[in-house]
Formats: C-alpha cells, sequence, structure tokens
C-alpha cells in the first residue's frame, strides 16, 4: 500500500496517537506523519503510507491554512487555551473591527517571531517543552517566518465584558506558531492575549474537503475498500516544479543516475513524472552545475 492518507485529525490524539492507530488499521508499520498537531487541535494531517514516507520532509515543508481564534483578555503560560493564566486585563474598551483589521494586517508578510516555552525547539539539545516544565527560563531563538494571508471573520467578534474574541484565517510558512502570533496580535492590541482554539484547514495541497476521520477510514477498511481513500504521492508535492520525461528516459531517473542537466529542468527541487507517475525528485548536482542528482527516487 502507497501514497497519502488524507486523515482529518479529531481532538484528543497526538500526531503519534494518530500514526500508531493508523499503522494498526491499515496492519502496516510504514507510515509518517507530515507535521505534529497538538492534541487540542483538530485539523489535516496527511499520513504518508508506504513509498510515500519518502515525500514527508517535502510534504512537511509546505504552506498550511488555520483558523484560529484570539481571546484578549488574559494571557497564558503556553500562549492557548490549557495552560495557567499567567496575566489578565479585562477588555473595558473593546477595540472597533476596523482597528482590528488594520493590526492584524500589520502581521502580514515576513515576521520574526520567539517560540514558546512550551514548544518542541531546542536549545542546547533539549527541547524548550521540558526546560518549561522544570521552571528553567533559557534564551529562545528567533526565527523568521511567512504570513502569507490573514484575514478577519467580522462576523466571529464577540465581547462579553471581560474579554474579545475573533476568528482569523492565517495561510503560512512551515514553522510558524500561530499561538505565538495570536499573543504578538493582542500585544499590538493593547492586552494580554492567548489563542483558544485551533483548526488546520489544510497543509500544502491537501484540504479538508479530502479528508477522513478514523471512524470513516474503520468503514473503508471493513468492507476492503479502504485504498479508495489514498491519494497519490503526487499530490503531496504539488508546491514543486515538474519535469515530465517519456519512456525512454525513465530507467535513468529511476534509478538515481547523475545525469547532464537538462535544458528544462526546473528550479531545484523539482519533480520527474513520466505518464502521470511520479519517478524521482531532482535537484541541481552541488558541484557540477551541468548536472542534476537524486534526492529521492521511487
Amino acid at each position: 500500500m502507497n501514497g497519502i492518507l488524507p486523515l482529518w485529525k479529531e481532538k484528543g490524539f497526538t500526531s503519534h496517537d494518530c500514526v500508531s492507530k493508523a499503522r494498526g488499521m491499515l496492519k502496516t508499520k510504514k507510515i509518517g506523519h507530515t507535521g505534529t498537531l497538538d492534541p487540542e487541535v483538530e485539523g489535516v494531517l496527511p499520513l504518508c503510507i508506504g513509498k510515500a514516507t519518502r515525500i514527508v520532509p517535502f510534504l512537511t515543508d509546505t504552506d498550511k491554512v488555520y483558523e484560529a481564534v484570539v481571546t484578549l483578555g488574559s494571557a497564558t503560560e503556553t500562549e492557548d487555551a490549557h495552560g495557567e493564566v499567567i496575566e489578565t486585563r479585562p477588555v473595558q474598551h473593546p477595540p472597533a473591527i476596523e482597528e482590528i483589521e488594520q493590526t492584524i494586517h500589520q502581521f502580514k508578510g515576513e515576521i520574526t517571531q520567539i517560540p514558546p516555552m512550551y514548544s518542541a525547539v531546542k536549545v542546547n539539545g533539549k527541547r524548550l517543552y521540558q526546560y518549561a516544565r522544570e521552571g528553567i527560563k533559557v534564551e529562545r531563538p528567533e526565527r523568521n517566518v511567512a504570513i502569507k494571508e490573514i484575514i478577519l471573520d467580522k462576523e466571529s467578534v464577540v465581547f462579553d465584558g471581560d474579554s474579545l474574541n475573533f476568528k482569523v484565517m492565517v495561510t503560512c510558512s512551515k514553522g510558524t506558531y500561530i499561538r505565538t502570533l495570536c499573543v504578538d496580535i493582542g500585544k499590538a492590541l493593547g492586552y494580554p492575549a492567548h489563542m483558544s482554539s485551533l483548526i488546520r484547514f489544510s497543509t500544502g495541497g491537501i484540504s479538508k474537503e479530502q479528508c477522513y476521520t478514523f471512524s470513516q477510514l474503520q468503514q473503508l477498511v471493513d468492507t476492503r475498500a479502504i485504498e479508495e481513500a489514498l491519494l497519490p504521492i503526487s499530490e503531496g508535492l504539488t508546491h514543486l516544479n515538474k519535469m515530465h520525461i517519456n519512456e525512454d528516459e525513465r530507467f535513468a531517473f529511476e534509478h538515481g543516475q547523475v545525469l547532464p542537466r537538462p535544458k528544462n529542468a526546473q528550479n531545484d527541487p523539482f519533480v520527474v513524472i513520466c505518464n502521470k507517475e511520479v519517478v524521482a525528485i531532482y535537484q541541481q548536482h552541488p558541484s557540477k552545475p551541468d548536472k542534476i542528482k537524486p534526492m529521492r527516487v521511487f
């Protein structure tokens, strides 16, 4: 069995839980996920099966689309709704919708983030959340991320007397912490804030509409129709450039040969396709500008 299983991860599961459950359900060990989602987050979590595990790094390194709820009025140690409250300030004069829109628009483009202490980022070989649990503060490395789009859902703005909630739809690069984005939006509006809800609607070219829950997948397993749920490997590589070859050229590429750089070779890396089938992923040879070499062969 080879392909991408477009899973809709429900709340309560870790990404590792999802891999373990899928292994048992599909009776195969060769499964990898494409980006961690916290247990309280739901959304698109593609699982790569069989040969598709070779594209995990490529599918992980793609843009993501999230819907987040920003809550103004309180900040937490984890930057989400599940951590201990560390600061409060009642929202006595809620910002107007126009002010919220203008503020969030400031975050569009390349921005710098400091990862939250409760995150899996490593500092000196140790995860930040491990330091946090031990009460140890360490200097966290800044990272540059890209917010491709950020849109306010005007209908979602709700003021309850002490806090203000609103939804934002965010399209962003790999490595973006939406929790931190919500906190920074709150600071820009003059209030402590946290992310009270998060849903991932797409990763790479795979969207919610293509996904299955575990209960739906179990029905397909029971009727021996699970392969109907699998997406081809090419669905996880839609963000890469393509180079189409004919059958005469196929042998060299699928055997991973170092080859002369074709005139129609795209920018690195690029997917080599023969008769709609992904044969390999190639790149410019690092020391021979007139050659190309394989990154993955299928």
